[in-house]
């Protein structure tokens, strides 16, 4: 194990979230045998004065999940001088054979945290908790991915040897040779995957904002918006990080987050992050409209998701075009290797 205060802070933020689940499904899974709000007994007293402390320690716990995606990236690209051979986070990253699995759990959990929080929220607005045994059910769901989150995590940190020879992005993201799921997406030729993203994008927007103007179609804009996530990550790679780096061969997904790109990276994804959980939010909350303590706020918050979704897409296409127009590099419509 490598003693780095980053790695310490990744470490102690993996099991406060997993303790913290832990101790939350318990108490969930009586609320999921036992609530009644209909019923004064003793026992719905006892539930319903732990769901509110339960509640609100999630809320951090699953805050704190969302900055851990962040904060684990971060250390994999702080940690880089600190082993031959890597530039970047994703020559930290392979270090060992736990790093990306990590990571990969740490997205999809960032998306499920995100959407616990948005479910959570709603249900407190509620006179009588309406949502609260969904949000334990999705809890009941989340919870064992967190835990092999942890788990994998410790593995990573632990088995970590500073005397590692690991390899760079360019060769990890080549698309020269196709030898992984990184070189494979860099293959892909940059000018068909711009039409592609460009035309996903417009037709994402246009859905999300004909379903806040009409309260229609919300269920596709959810469905459209996660398809738009990866579209978005797979076009990081194929092509927006060439007219960042200026180089038509460096298709880095990490690179962007160093300071010599002025940290756009950050940005990046913060903003599709942003958007993804936003507009999966409406999907999971429309089946809920008609439920009675619930009308008066709902239908308005699921439009302003869907409005907030919708921004930060723009705002993410927005600087992706700005990187593109203001970038010295030209690719030609011939493929680009």
């Amino acid at each position: 194990m490598i003693l780095h205060p980053t790695v310490i802070a990744n470490l102690l933020a993996a099991y406060i979230a997993g303790g913290m689940v832990l101790y939350a499904v318990f108490y969930g899974v009586q609320i999921l045998k036992h609530w009644d709000i209909q019923n004064g007994h003793e026992l719905q007293l006892v539930l319903e004065r732990r769901t509110y402390l339960i509640s609100t320690l999630l809320s951090y716990v699953f805050g704190l999940q969302l900055l851990s995606l962040f904060l684990y990236i971060f250390t994999a690209d702080n940690l880089t001088p600190l082993f031959v051979g890597a530039m970047c986070a994703a020559g930290t990253l392979n270090v060992d054979s736990f790093g990306y699995p990590t990571l990969v759990l740490k997205i999809f959990n960032f998306i499920l945290a995100g959407l616990w929080l948005v479910l959570n929220y709603v249900d407190n607005q509620g006179y009588d908790y309406p949502l609260i045994k969904k949000k334990y059910l999705l809890l009941a769901f989340v919870a064992p991915v967190i835990i092999v989150e942890t788990i994998l995590e410790s593995a990573y940190f632990l088995d970590m040897e500073a005397d590692v020879i690991t390899s760079c992005c360019g060769s990890l993201f080549s698309s020269e040779r196709v030898t992984g799921l990184g070189s494979e997406i860099a293959s892909l030729p940059a000018r068909p995957m711009m039409w592609v993203f460009y035309s996903a994008m417009a037709c994402t927007l246009l859905c999300g904002i004909f379903f806040y103007f009409n309260n229609l179609g919300g269920y596709l804009y959810a469905l459209l918006s996660l398809l738009m996530f990866f579209i978005s990550l797979v076009s990081i790679v194929s092509f927006i990080s060439l007219y960042i780096y200026e180089l038509p061969t460096h298709h880095c997904p990490f690179c962007i987050i160093m300071e010599e790109y002025n940290y756009i990276g950050y940005l990046l994804y913060i903003l599709l992050f942003g958007a993804v959980v936003s507009g999966l939010g409406v999907g999971a909350l429309i089946p809920f409209r008609q439920v009675e303590s619930l009308q008066a706020m709902l239908s308005g918050f699921i439009r302003k998701l869907a409005l907030a979704s919708v921004i930060l897409y723009a705002a993410f296409t927005t600087l992706v075009t700005y990187e593109i127009v203001t970038s010295s590099l030209v690719i030609s419509y011939e493929v680009v290797y």
